[in-house]
């Protein structure tokens, strides 16, 4: 049995869980991921580990409720327990000897790109988390719709999306600089901002127009 130690709502359907398992904790790396049964009758699911604490003997995940399994694991609360916990598994993501990297990631996936960014972090790597690609695909949407469009409006499109990389690496470096903030806990939120911003744009401007149609 593994104590669920925190639980925290990141939106309507996706939550955040950290789970105590120490040996777990000890050896995962980026990009591996655990298997999990909430209950002796329940289903097996995977879950990429979003991040751990080897210290703490920790191991975060963060799942999105889209079947009966996440939806049960969403009911549990702290202090409660996940009846299986197994991992860490898979093959963890390659970055020894990488100079120059960028980490991409869109919605759930900002948390799974998380450890390896982290992890990069740590090697002295210049870690470059991109969250421009809703951007890029914004621009040419809101010039044409869903038709063909020239290839310069493609063109602002990925310039507009590197823009808004640029402005959240120096909103990070801002928070963590000036403010003195940890740079896990402004790594997360910014990503939160970036995920949320995104669906929020998504729902304004195309959802919206979908809905029109």
């Amino acid at each position: 049995m593994y104590q669920i130690t925190r639980k925290e709502r990141l939106n309507p359907t996706v939550t955040l869980m950290e789970v105590s398992a120490p040996l777990i904790a000890k050896k995962a790396e980026p990009g591996q991921f655990i298997i999990l049964r909430v209950d002796d009758v329940g289903e097996r699911i995977p879950l990429t580990i979003a991040d751990f604490d080897r210290v703490k003997g920790t191991v975060t995940i963060i799942f999105q409720i889209v079947g009966a399994t996440t939806e049960k694991l969403n009911h549990l609360e702290e202090g409660e327990y996940i009846h299986d916990f197994v991992g860490p598994l898979g093959k963890a993501t390659h970055t020894e000897g990488l100079k120059k990297v960028a980490v991409v990631g869109g919605g759930v996936g900002c948390a799974i790109a998380f450890p390896v960014a982290k992890k990069l972090f740590n090697l002295g790597c210049e870690g470059v988390m991109s969250m421009g690609a809703f951007i890029c695909m914004l621009i040419p949407f809101m010039v044409g719709g869903a038709s063909k469009v020239a290839w310069y409006v493609n063109l602002l499109g990925l310039a507009a999306a590197a823009l808004v990389g640029a402005l959240l690496g120096l909103l990070f470096g801002v928070v963590v600089i000036k403010f003195s903030a940890p740079q896990g806990i402004a790594g997360i939120g910014l990503q939160l901002f970036g995920t949320g911003l995104a669906g929020t744009l998504y729902r304004h401007f195309i959802g919206g127009a979908q809905g029109g149609a």
